[in-house]
């Protein structure tokens, strides 16, 4: 499974539970962490929940160790970490807040996923 392919598998999975302003950030050469962000968020905590089931449920799916889920029981900030591509689930309101696109503004924006 290529880095490319678990991101454009994310992006879907995101995209196929209605997530809204989807975007996925290239942290190559910026983070050690990552390879790529996919953020997104839902407006209720059960779209939260289930944008961030569908995107594990996809990845290991497709052989990819899922290596944490962090934050379902509240479901306000979800992280999925798989590795070269970690998905960030917001709900609405902790997205407006925490904005961590800005954060990491020095990271480009992927045109295509």
């Amino acid at each position: 499974m290529t880095k490319n392919a678990l991101l454009s598998a994310v992006w879907k999975a995101a995209d196929d539970k209605k997530a809204l302003d989807l975007i996925a950030l290239d942290l190559q050469g910026i983070s050690l962490i990552t390879d790529y962000f996919v953020i997104c968020h839902g407006n209720s905590e059960t779209q939260v929940q289930a944008i961030a089931t569908e995107i594990r449920k996809q990845a290991e799916k497709l052989g990819v160790r899922v290596r944490g889920v962090e934050g379902m029981d509240k479901a306000r900030w979800v992280l999925v970490d798989m590795g070269d591509v970690v998905a960030h689930v917001f709900h609405r309101d902790e997205r407006e807040y925490y904005n961590i696109e800005r954060l990491w503004s020095d990271a480009k924006e992927v045109e295509r996923v």
